[in-house]
């Protein structure tokens, strides 16, 4: 069985120490470097070449969306996975945006750790149902009927969407799914009329609250 290498980077020592402790637990994992800022990433990923990076979004000096900012430039695709709190939801999705293949809040349990490393070094997302903000906006959504009407998303648009969620373009989505691109197009206006958003970033939004990716 392949070892899956892995980068934490995290400017809570108590974060960092113990995200630590449970990839060391698991056989299949290890920790080859750690950072408590934004930094030193660039240069670590080129010198230790991981699996998975474990990417805080908040801290001081260097965010992790500047990470990621940088890592496009020095064009590294080490397969990322946001590190985020209550309050990131839309850094959060300017981080998917920006290449990251999913997020994990800081109170993650052993086994959702594991199973999101393994995905993300499969080449895979993952996407841990978020924190809605509507319970937070004077303006809650109807969750009942949205919930309805996202139930009625086919197979290949709850594809669409997580691929709209990695920030792809149309053209990406429909090389990636062998689909001629207007097909693509299609299949998002679907998206975005059965979420009832006007937007490629609204749906996001949305099927994040509701628990979609």
């Amino acid at each position: 069985m392949k070892e899956i290498r892995v980068i934490i980077v995290d400017d809570q020592s108590l974060v960092q120490e113990g995200l630590e402790v449970l990839i060391q637990m698991s056989k299949d994992m290890s920790v080859v470097a750690k950072a408590n800022s934004g930094a030193p990433v660039i240069e670590l990923l080129k010198r230790h070449q991981p699996d998975v990076l474990l990417l805080d979004i908040r801290m001081p000096g260097m965010s992790g969306l500047e990470v990621l900012q940088e890592m496009q430039v020095e064009g590294l695709t080490t397969p990322t996975l946001i590190l985020t709190t209550f309050d990131d939801h839309d850094l959060v999705l300017q981080c998917i945006q920006l290449g990251a293949r999913g997020y994990l809040r800081k109170d993650v349990r052993f086994d959702t750790l594991t199973k999101a490393v393994r995905s993300i070094a499969d080449g895979k997302t993952w996407y841990q149902p978020a924190v809605t903000r509507h319970a937070e906006t004077d303006q809650p959504f109807n969750e009942w009927e949205d919930a309805k009407e996202a139930r009625q998303l086919t197979d290949i648009e709850m594809q669409v969407l997580r691929l709209v969620a990695a920030g792809y373009s149309n053209h990406e989505i429909a090389t990636a799914l062998h689909k001629s691109t207007g097909t693509v197009r299609n299949q998002v206006s679907s998206i975005l009329y059965k979420l009832n958003t006007r937007d490629r970033t609204r749906a996001v939004t949305k099927a994040l609250e509701l628990g979609l990716i």
